[in-house]
């Protein structure tokens, strides 16, 4: 079975239903997204900052997008993140209306949870002909155990190109076209070039759907398996060009991930009990989140009707699909100590500069965000029409109450100090901020990072994920602020004006630092901040 039309108006119904509990899953955000914030969070504060470099140097200097202004004087230190190009793109326009960082992040997220929603409606009603069916599908894949706890992680949210691409994928199985094809490349393009971790869940998603289906390929490979090429061949020119950055920086600055570092972010087999929803939470999940690998638990709903449809139609080509997309999914969460993760990042390079193997439990609430929906389908096919529509509404609602994190723990954000402001009409200017925090305390940085959309002027500080094994040395140089061999290393570096940060200095150290700044001739005091940071510029040499 599989969809047809919708009528405007059931469309449009649709697409409110799905607004609607976007806004309830992630609220107070939706109300006063200029204001309350993930601002506690150093990868949401990068992911802001990567999100406005991009609008602000992609119309100025586009051949140098990757040579962001942190860890100076590094190059292509864009790179040492999450592309979040699509995105990116996406918010330009609010960027160039005036729109604040934060205003721009907050209104992308909650558009990332609505489109991966539309996404996951869309794929479950044509498999399955059903609405209900796809609200419950877009239920599940957007608003979950994972997606509620990675609200700082943009990436995370817009994944609404990876069900297309397996519905895609479906259908060139089914009857190979070319306009499929196309549409497939390009999916796995955008999904690319929003998310390293994208590509890694394409190649693992599709190829485990592709071998689940491969008696199915092979009496049709003439006609398939040109046309799966042309697929590979379009996500490739689209997305290999703006990614070579990445590459440049494995090759040249290191960016790469051990085996090691990869198994410390890897899931364990209870990650898919834990769950940070208040309904499961209280009642027994507690026990196992906040364990390492991310929290991943489905739902009940989710669960039972996954399981109700492989029991009715596992011989079937989409459960047995899905079965094996979720399967892929949960080995390779676990990481190196499983076979197929090593086997993965031995044919598919780029994962070698992935560090985080817990992301492909996404690819488990995909599966089950698909074969619920056919499950429930199933289920109603068997029951008069109004016992199913009652079972259709009851499946979906209590999906829905079995995700539900809110409200969540958002903060308020009050601006960014004028200090910043004023080294933004500074021309030429290069800025270190101190303290500056070394790698073992890397995240700490972020705040500067965000705060450098207002001026964007080179930064010697830096987060990221990944640190450049250059930042480390300076870091130990500029660790004894304001000793003269800090001074030293920040003219090496071309540094002209400092922020010194003295809330964050213990007493005596705060008033040791300002003594001996303002016994030194080459210091001017420009402007001091409401929580005491104080903007400097060096006059070298004088």
């Amino acid at each position: 079975m599989s969809g047809g039309r919708l009528a405007p108006s059931l469309r449009a119904a649709v697409a409110a239903t799905l607004l609607l509990l976007t806004v309830v899953h992630t609220w107070p955000l939706a109300s006063a997204p200029h204001r309350f914030s993930r601002n506690d969070n150093g990868d949401c504060q990068l992911n802001q900052w990567i999100v406005a470099w991009i609008a602000h140097q992609l119309p100025r200097d586009p051949l140098r997008l990757f040579d962001a202004n942190i860890f100076h004087p590094e190059p292509r230190t864009l790179a040492f993140s999450e592309p979040l190009l699509v995105p990116a793109l996406a918010g330009a326009p609010l960027r160039a209306l005036g729109a604040s960082t934060l205003l721009t992040y907050n209104l992308l997220l909650l558009a990332g949870f609505f489109l991966t929603a539309l996404a996951g409606f869309f794929v479950a009603w044509r498999f399955t002909g059903d609405v209900a069916a796809g609200l419950l599908g877009g239920s599940l894949l957007a608003f979950n155990a994972q997606s509620l706890t990675r609200l700082p992680h943009l990436q995370a949210h817009h994944l609404e190109w990876l069900p297309l691409a397996l519905f895609l994928l479906d259908r060139l199985l089914q009857e190979p076209r070319r306009r499929d094809a196309l549409l497939l490349g390009i999916s796995v393009a955008l999904l690319a070039l929003t998310t390293g971790y994208g590509a890694a869940l394409a190649v693992a998603g599709l190829g485990a759907a592709f071998l689940s289906r491969a008696p199915e390929a092979w009496r049709q490979r003439r006609a398939l398996f040109p046309e799966l090429g042309l697929a590979v061949l379009v996500a490739a020119l689209l997305a290999i060009p703006p990614l070579l950055p990445y590459w440049r920086a494995h090759r040249e600055q290191g960016l790469t991930r051990t085996l090691d570092e990869a198994q410390s972010f890897a899931s364990v087999p209870t990650s898919y009990l834990a769950t940070p929803a208040r309904l499961h939470y209280a009642a027994w999940s507690q026990r196992f989140f906040g364990e390492r690998g991310g929290a991943y638990f489905p739902g009940v709903v989710g669960l039972s009707l996954s399981g109700a449809a492989l029991l009715a139609g596992f011989g079937a080509a989409r459960p047995r699909m899905l079965a094996a997309v979720a399967a892929a999914g949960f080995l390779l969460s676990l990481g190196p100590q499983t076979p197929a993760y090593r086997l993965l990042r031995a044919v598919f390079p780029p994962m070698q500069g992935l560090r985080d193997p817990s992301r492909f439990g996404q690819l488990v609430i995909l599966a089950i965000a698909l074969l619920a929906p056919i499950g429930l389908a199933a289920l109603r096919s068997r029951l008069r029409p109004r016992a199913g529509s009652a079972v259709a509404a009851a499946a979906i609602v209590l999906a829905n109450l079995e995700a539900l994190c809110a409200p969540l723990p958002l903060v308020p954000f009050e601006g960014f100090s004028p200090v910043y402001r004023r080294l933004a009409a500074a021309e030429g200017a290069v800025l270190v901020e101190f303290p500056l925090y070394p790698p073992a305390e890397i995240y700490r940085n972020a705040e500067y990072v965000l705060a450098s959309t207002e001026h964007w002027r080179p930064l010697v500080n830096g987060y990221s994920g990944f640190t450049p094994p250059a930042f480390a040395a300076r870091a130990e140089s500029l660790r004894r602020f304001p000793e003269d061999a800090s001074f030293a290393e920040m003219g090496r570096l071309g540094v002209t004006h400092f922020v010194v940060h003295a809330a964050r200095y213990r007493e005596p150290r705060r008033d040791e630092i300002a003594a001996r700044l303002d016994a030194r001739g080459d210091c001017e005091r420009l402007l001091t901040g409401p929580s005491g940071e104080t903007l400097y510029l060096w006059k070298r040499g004088s």
